[in-house]
């Protein structure tokens, strides 16, 4: 899964960028408003970390703007600003969720696995289809009898498709969850994952449309 950082201070984005990726999460991250709007015009992040007191634009402008242009995307705005005023505002301009620093990194990481389950429509910490599960806490994924831990780039890859089970993904939307800008994505790496996840879980757990990409099949 991708996230867009919209952060000013160099050091809490650091910290946070470390943090998401260790909980397998690709970062991008801008410092300014007018940036972060610009970015999010390309559609490529599942869920936005948005600062309020940013440059050029800030925050809440940030997000007024994503949502009159129709961007459903998850939001949870992080920001020293600890007013009931402010909280009010970000919630009534689209926020998905608003968190205070200093924040605890897991609150944060558990915030946002909620957000995303919720934009999903799930409300269970699991993501299945009925045949194929995944904890997004532990990245343990289960289908029949196999239960397996998940590397970070296999966890996206099957959070990917499970969030959109039946949907079939390619190969390029499948590496824009899984990269960030700065990474560099060689050319068998979907297929290498996509291995690494069927021979811990069997053939079935992911499907091969030919010529079109994958997907895993819709709740049984």
């Amino acid at each position: 899964m991708r996230i867009l950082l919209v952060e000013d201070d160099t050091m809490i984005a650091e910290a946070v960028s470390v943090a998401l990726k260790d909980a397998a999460y690709s970062v991008d991250w801008v410092k300014d408003g007018t940036a972060a709007n610009s970015v999010l015009e390309q559609g490529e992040h599942q869920a936005v970390l948005l600062d309020l007191g940013l440059p050029k634009r800030d925050g809440f402008e940030v997000l007024r703007r994503l949502r009159l242009d129709g961007n459903r995307v998850p939001v949870i705005i992080i920001t020293a600003r600890d007013g009931v005023a402010d909280r009010i505002k970000g919630l009534d301009f689209g926020a998905d969720d608003y968190l205070v620093k200093p924040f605890d990194v897991n609150e944060l990481l558990a915030r946002l696995r909620a957000i995303v389950r919720r934009q999903g429509g799930q409300a269970a910490p699991l993501l299945s289809n009925g045949r194929v599960s995944l904890d997004q806490a532990t990245r343990e994924a289960r289908c029949g009898d196999a239960v397996e831990q998940l590397s970070a780039r296999e966890f996206s890859l099957l959070h990917a498709l499970l969030l959109r089970p039946g949907t079939i993904l390619t190969r390029a939307e499948l590496e824009e969850r899984i990269y960030g800008w700065n990474e560099e994505v060689e050319s068998n790496a979907v297929d290498f994952l996509i291995h690494g996840v069927r021979k811990k879980l069997g053939a079935s757990a992911i499907k091969n449309v030919r010529g079109a990409g994958w997907m895993v099949e819709k709740s049984l």
